[in-house]
């Protein structure tokens, strides 16, 4: 199946883990070539309007300093596909019940895989007060 199919039903239980409370962290890996941009990581943060995520961008280079961003699940979903295949050929998935992993190989099939929870407890990514570093 081409794996933008296979990845929308991945972003399913993305969002039922979610909605369930088990979803701990999502990280994007395993890039393609040996671009500045190292991982995107999405971690779970409350708010007071709702559930939000910390999308952070990390670096290889020293001079580029990562980036966070406080975005809906929605907004990270689009964030996150634009960089499928063309950044990154994995999208891993970390729940308290269980871990799952999407893959796209070099013909542009995606899977998706189960694995037993990397975390038992979720933590919450913490904002950043403006001003301060």
């Amino acid at each position: 199946m081409h794996y933008e199919e296979v990845f929308l039903i991945f972003w399913e239980q993305v969002k039922e883990s979610v909605q369930e409370g088990r979803f701990a962290k999502l990280t994007m890996a395993k890039t393609i070539g040996k671009p500045n941009l190292q991982n995107i990581f999405v971690r779970p943060l409350n708010t007071d309007d709702g559930f939000k995520v910390m999308l952070k961008f990390s670096y290889r280079s020293p001079e580029t300093h990562d980036q966070e961003d406080e975005l809906s699940l929605d907004e990270a979903f689009v964030v996150l596909q634009s960089h499928l295949v063309k950044s990154f050929s994995s999208v891993l998935l970390f729940t308290t019940t269980k871990d799952v992993m999407f893959k796209v190989n070099k013909k542009g099939v995606g899977s998706i895989s189960e694995k037993q929870p990397t975390f038992r407890n979720i933590i919450q990514a913490e904002r950043k007060i403006e001003g301060l570093s």
